[in-house]
């Protein structure tokens, strides 16, 4: 992983794979975050959104094919090819800008949950 954000409600990455394909891993990411996230809201009765979360995540699980009680993720990624140098900075800025145009920082290093934070939880290889 070379660049990331986690927002409230979508994740931003740029990301490779030296063997195989990544929507594997993007899958098994999802897979997995969406099991233990749905258990943590579940099984936490102090949660005051709980049920209206449960119902939110049932409601849409209707509108898919596979027959999942609850629906966290999107079924879809938007890949994009990062083919220049240019191009990578310019996503990399737009990934870390994310927050601020949120308004949830006024600088792109103070968002925790991001690689442009100097003590990110997630460690990156520098591009």
């Amino acid at each position: 992983m070379y660049a990331y954000v986690v927002m409230s409600s979508h994740i931003h990455l740029i990301a490779s794979r030296k063997e195989g394909n990544l929507s594997e891993v993007l899958r098994d990411f999802k897979s997995y975050t969406a099991k233990r996230i749905l258990k943590l809201i579940e099984e936490n009765q102090q949660e005051s959104r709980r049920d209206w979360l449960l119902n939110q995540l049932r409601y849409w699980a209707k509108y898919t094919s596979q027959n999942e009680q609850y629906v966290f993720w999107q079924k879809t990624n938007h890949p994009i090819a990062l083919y220049t140098p240019q191009v990578t900075q310019q996503k990399m800025d737009y990934i870390h800008l994310n927050p601020v145009a949120a308004d949830i920082v006024t600088d792109p290093s103070h968002y925790y949950l991001s690689s442009a934070h100097p003590m990110s939880p997630i460690k990156v290889i520098p591009i």
